[in-house]
């Protein structure tokens, strides 16, 4: 298997935690919940992709120094996977996750995708878009996802999909028949800035699907120009509670696309989750 597997694709591939507590409680005796897990934060690394492109160590040393402890990749800029693991260790970082396009999960590159990934340290393998116009595509997509996840799950790694698709088809979004149909091991990645397009709240999507938000995209929408976390219209606050107490969340990703200084905007973001308590 060839571990440097070729991801040259254009960006259309990369937009779009008992029973002795119950008893208790049924005592009248837990006066208090325990406090939340803290769920790790990392970037995905098109918001900085000038950067990266530019100087990738450089990028990794600012996302690290920033307060980030994992980065999302998108696109490997033409290096194997032994070296992007050794620039993640030198500055702390881990993978918590790729965009990967269709086609590396197929049976044919399967087995190189997961080679490469482990590797890397990845555990996530997420399918960042599919441009799919029909009932039928969506329900025939959910079945291709639902054909790898044994020989993923047996690598100890996860297969999701990433963004929101809200157009109706028969009165059900293209993303409710995807995750309807997929097994409840395919992870769901929201893309909250996505959702509110589609004027969808993404806490009700977290909610509808309990334990499948186990990386989630953290854009903001409206607000000012470059608005990061917590400048926008997005409630940060009730979504992460979400995550927290149904999502099954284990990794929080922020990502940015709206222009400006993009490393500034991401510095910003980790603010904002600081002044949400998760930083």
């Amino acid at each position: 298997m060839n571990p440097t597997l070729n991801l040259h694709v254009s960006r259309r591939y990369f937009i779009r935690t008992g029973a002795v507590g119950t008893a208790a409680l049924g005592l009248g005796l837990l006066a208090f919940s325990a406090p939340a897990r803290k769920i790790p934060i990392g970037l995905q690394l098109w918001s900085i992709r000038e950067a990266c492109k530019k100087d990738l160590p450089k990028a990794l040393r600012t996302v690290a120094e920033i307060g980030y402890q994992g980065v999302e990749f998108a696109g490997y800029h033409d290096l194997q996977a032994k070296e992007l693991r050794k620039m993640l260790d030198d500055h702390g970082l881990v993978c918590c996750g790729t965009h990967t396009p269709l086609e590396t999960i197929q049976p044919e590159n399967l087995a190189a995708t997961i080679e490469f990934n482990q590797v890397l340290g990845n555990k996530y393998l997420i399918v960042s878009w599919m441009d799919l116009k029909s009932k039928d595509a969506w329900l025939a997509k959910a079945r291709l996802f639902s054909e790898p996840v044994p020989k993923v799950k047996a690598a100890k790694m996860v297969l999701g999909y990433h963004g929101y698709q809200g157009q109706l088809y028969d009165g059900v979004s293209g993303w409710d028949l995807f995750f309807g149909k997929t097994p409840p091991d395919v992870a769901m990645q929201i893309d909250t800035s996505s959702c509110v397009l589609y004027k969808v709240d993404p806490v009700e999507v977290v909610k509808k699907y309990p334990g499948r938000s186990r990386t989630i995209h953290l854009k903001e929408c409206g607000g000012p120009p470059f608005a990061a976390i917590g400048e926008g219209d997005i409630n940060f606050k009730a979504l992460l509670d979400a995550c927290e107490q149904v999502g099954g969340t284990e990794w929080y990703i922020v990502e940015d696309e709206r222009g400006g200084d993009a490393l500034d905007t991401v510095r910003r973001c980790y603010k904002g989750m600081k002044k949400l308590g998760r930083a």
